[in-house]
C-alpha cells in the first residue's frame, strides 16, 4: 500500500502533459500579432494593434499547452468553444525594463511588441498577460481571432528581404530556426553582413550545449537594408536612418543597445521561416541587449563581438540572466529578494531546489565562498543580477557573467539543453 501510495502521489506532483496533437488544432501558417503596449510606472496596458498570417509555422509542434520558462509576460491561446488551452508561449519585453526608469514615473509611453503563433483553424481566444517582479499580473487582455477574418493581412507572399542559409540542417517544422538580421547596413555593405553573420553563427555553435546540438537549427542570414551605414548614438550626437531604428544609450545606458521598432524587424522578417533573431548592427561601439523571446542585438566590429553575440543570445533564446553584479550594489530593485526569479541561473535561495540544488556536490557549503571555486565548480555563490547581495549564481564564472570566460557553466547549459530539447523533441 506505501509503494500504492507513493505512486499516486508522483502522478499527482507531475505537471500535466497536454499531448495534444497539432492539426487538429492548426494549419502549417503563422498568425502574427502586434501589440502596444503602454502606460508608466503606475498603469500598464495593452492593446491590439494589426493580425496578420504568414505562410508557413516554424514553431514547435509539441508541448503545446506548456511553457519551458514563466518570463515576464505569457500568451494563452484557447479554443473559443471549448475554452481549452491550444497554445501557451512566454516572453519578457523592453517596455517591462522601462517601467523601472525614472521615465516611466511621470511619462507614459507605449512600446510595440510582435508575436509569432500558430494559426488556427477555428476562432480562438487569445490572453496576454504582463508580469511585474513579484510575479503578479499587472496588465491583460483578451480578445478573439477568427481565422476567416478578411482583415488579416497576408504578409511573405512576396517582396521577401534577400537571404542565404548559414546552416540548414532540416525543414523548418523539424529544427529551431535563427533568423540574422542586417542593421545599418547599406546594400553596398550586404558582403561584409554575410561575413559577420558567419562569424557569429561561428561564434554561437562553439559553445556547448549549441556544438553538440548543432544539427538541430538552421541559421539564414537575412540581408536587410539601411539607408545610412552604422547605427544611432544619442551621446554622441550621432543619428542614422537604419533598417530597425536601433540606437546606444537605451534608458540612458551608453552600451544599451536595443530598438522598440518590433513590426519593422518581422516585416523584414515575413516569407522566411523564423523563431529566434539575432541583429547585428554596423558599427565598432561596444554594446548590445537580449531580451527573452523577443531579439538579440549586438554590434559586429567590436573585438568583444564574438562573446558578446553568445551572451546576449543567451537572455533572448534560453532566458538567462546576467550574472554579473556590482559591488557598490547591496541591494537591486530588479530582483526582489523574497521571490525566486523565473530565470534558471539566478536565486535568492527562496526555492534553490527549483533550480540547480541537484547538481550541487555532497556537503557544498551555502553560501559557496570564491575560496572554494576550485572545489566547486557548481555552487552558490552570492552576487549575481546586478545585486552584490542576495542573489546567487551557481558558478564562479560563466559566460553570462564575463566576455573574458570561454563557456556557458553547467548549470547554464543545462538551462540551454532543456530549452533545444523543448523545442524539438
Amino acid at each position: 500500500m506505501k509503494l500504492i501510495a507513493t505512486i499516486i502521489a508522483l502522478l499527482f506532483s507531475i505537471p500535466f502533459i497536454n499531448a495534444q496533437n497539432f492539426a487538429d488544432y492548426f494549419t502549417n501558417k503563422s498568425l502574427r500579432v502586434d501589440y502596444i503596449f503602454t502606460g508608466s510606472a503606475s498603469n500598464q496596458a495593452i492593446s491590439l494593434d494589426e493580425l496578420s498570417q504568414l505562410p508557413s509555422w516554424a514553431g514547435r509542434k509539441q508541448h503545446l499547452a506548456q511553457l519551458p520558462l514563466e518570463g515576464n509576460g505569457q500568451i494563452t491561446m484557447r479554443d473559443l468553444k471549448s475554452k481549452e488551452c491550444i497554445y501557451k508561449t512566454s516572453f519578457s519585453s523592453l517596455f517591462q525594463e522601462w517601467l523601472s526608469t525614472e521615465e516611466a514615473k511621470t511619462t507614459p509611453k507605449g512600446f510595440e511588441n510582435t508575436f509569432i503563433l500558430p494559426y488556427p483553424l477555428h476562432s480562438v481566444e487569445i490572453e496576454i498577460t504582463l508580469l511585474d517582479t513579484h510575479h503578479n499580473i499587472t496588465a491583460s487582455m483578451t480578445h478573439i481571432v477568427d481565422p476567416s477574418d478578411i482583415l488579416i493581412k497576408e504578409k511573405g507572399l512576396s517582396h521577401i528581404t534577400p537571404h542565404k542559409y548559414i546552416i540548414k540542417s532540416g525543414d523548418e517544422q523539424e529544427c529551431i530556426d535563427i533568423a540574422i538580421l542586417a542593421e545599418g547596413y547599406s546594400l553596398s555593405e550586404m558582403d561584409l553582413f554575410y561575413q559577420d553573420a558567419e562569424t557569429a553563427c561561428e561564434s554561437l555553435f562553439s559553445h556547448e550545449p549549441f556544438k553538440t546540438m548543432k544539427g538541430r537549427f538552421n541559421v539564414v542570414a537575412v540581408a536587410s537594408p539601411s539607408a545610412d551605414s552604422g547605427v544611432s548614438a544619442p551621446k554622441l550626437k550621432q543619428w542614422r536612418n537604419t533598417a530597425f531604428q536601433s540606437h546606444f544609450d537605451t534608458f540612458y545606458s551608453d552600451r544599451y543597445l536595443t530598438t522598440n521598432r518590433l513590426k519593422a524587424i518581422h516585416d523584414a522578417l515575413a516569407g522566411i521561416p523564423y523563431e529566434h533573431i539575432i541583429i547585428l548592427a554596423n558599427t565598432d561601439q561596444y554594446g548590445g541587449g537580449g531580451i527573452y523571446n523577443a531579439f538579440t542585438l549586438t554590434t559586429a566590429h567590436h573585438k568583444m563581438f564574438r562573446p558578446v553575440v553568445v551572451h546576449e543570445f543567451g537572455h533572448s533564446f534560453g532566458g538567462l540572466a546576467d550574472e554579473y553584479f556590482y559591488d557598490e550594489d547591496v541591494m537591486n530593485d530588479t530582483y526582489p529578494l523574497n521571490v525566486e526569479p523565473w530565470e534558471p541561473n539566478i536565486s535568492t535561495r527562496i526555492n534553490l531546489s527549483s533550480k540547480w540544488e541537484d547538481m550541487l556536490k555532497q556537503k557544498t557549503s551555502i553560501p559557496t565562498p570564491v575560496s572554494e571555486k576550485v572545489k566547486y565548480p557548481i555552487g552558490v555563490y552570492e552576487g549575481g543580477g546586478y545585486s552584490a547581495k542576495g542573489i546567487y549564481r551557481p558558478a564562479y564564472d560563466c559566460r553570462m557573467r564575463t566576455n573574458e570566460y570561454a563557456n556557458f557553466c553547467p548549470v547554464c547549459q543545462r538551462a540551454l539543453q532543456r530549452i533545444i530539447e523543448f523545442y524539438t523533441e
